[in-house]
């Protein structure tokens, strides 16, 4: 693989390039095959240690980056926050202190604080890579989902996507938006006034408040979950309200191209922001093989950020893949 990325760390997407995004998603494009392949265990990180530290609940991203890093052939250390000295008061620069002296080679983080990843990569001597810092960014989603439509539309460049629903506290819409534009994409973002970022169209978006009018003639339809957990009160009027406004269904898809794809980044709430009809639609829906990219994708950054480390500290790197 061609040294495009060269960073130690992957916190975000927006500082990316398009040959840095390019060499990431050919990376993956090529453990995808490997991981439909009957032989899924390398020994590419052999010898290397990954901890994945958890401060918010997962289950598609944490349980993705454990086999990414197992299929690799690293020792993998999931950290359950709850069950450590987190629980008892323990503050995120102590952690980071506590896991730097036993010398680990990547630390995969989730945080809910936007920029707590960022702070932590400061004070560690190892890679890491950012797994979803609040409202901030989820670097990793916005590859995977970039690599599952080339995959599927043969490019990025000149599609046109729409990033729809509750886009005010998606990390996974930011990821998106930075890295779909550097790609070259058309990006709109479809929302009620109420979940929309404030001052969007700066981000090189356009910005839609009615659902037919901003999915039209799209390639791409990606709903997003309405985050309860991020909100207080007043968003939504009520979730049926929702749905039937901005919910996608049949009836609402056919205002995009006959031929659109749909994309959830997951959990999905069913009935909420999308119908199961589309969600379970093998010709429409790209759902499940996001899920399936994002251990490739997963993969092609853990080996990379590890080799960078490796070279930046003048290590011997193993056998690539």
């Amino acid at each position: 693989m061609t040294p495009d990325f060269a960073q130690r760390h992957l916190l975000g997407t927006r500082s990316l390039t398009a040959p840095e995004i390019t060499a990431l998603l050919d990376r993956a494009d090529r453990y995808a095959a490997v991981n439909r392949s009957a032989d899924k265990k390398l020994s590419v990180l052999t010898g290397r240690t990954v901890v994945n530290l958890f401060y918010e609940n997962s289950t598609r991203t944490r349980t993705s980056f454990e086999l990414a890093a197992k299929r690799l052939g690293a020792d993998v250390v999931n950290m359950q926050t709850g069950a450590s000295s987190v629980a008892k008061g323990e503050t995120l620069i102590d952690t980071a202190a506590t896991l730097n002296a036993m010398h680990p080679d990547v630390l995969v983080v989730r945080h809910q604080d936007s920029g707590a990843v960022s702070l932590l990569s400061q004070k560690v001597n190892c890679a890491v890579v950012n797994a979803g810092d609040g409202k901030h960014e989820h670097p990793t989603q916005g590859l995977l989902d970039a690599l599952t439509i080339r995959r599927r539309k043969g490019r990025l460049a000149g599609l046109r996507v729409a990033i729809c629903g509750d886009v005010l506290h998606s990390r996974v819409a930011r990821s998106n938006i930075h890295l779909l534009t550097t790609m070259g994409a058309e990006v709109r973002l479809v929302a009620p006034r109420t979940l929309c970022i404030p001052g969007a169209e700066s981000m090189g978006v356009e910005v839609f408040h009615d659902l037919r009018k901003g999915i039209a003639d799209c390639d791409i339809v990606m709903m997003l979950r309405i985050q309860n957990e991020r909100m207080s009160s007043g968003y939504i009027p009520s979730t049926r309200e929702y749905f039937r406004f901005f919910g996608l269904d049949r009836e609402k898809l056919a205002a995009a191209k006959p031929d659109a794809l749909v994309m959830h980044p997951g959990p999905m709430n069913r009935g909420v922001e999308i119908d199961s009809d589309i969600a379970d639609d093998v010709e429409r829906s790209l759902i499940r093989e996001q899920v399936e990219m994002g251990v490739a994708v997963r993969m092609a950054v853990l080996e990379t950020v590890t080799r960078n480390l490796a070279r930046e500290l003048g290590q011997p790197w193993g056998t690539e893949a």
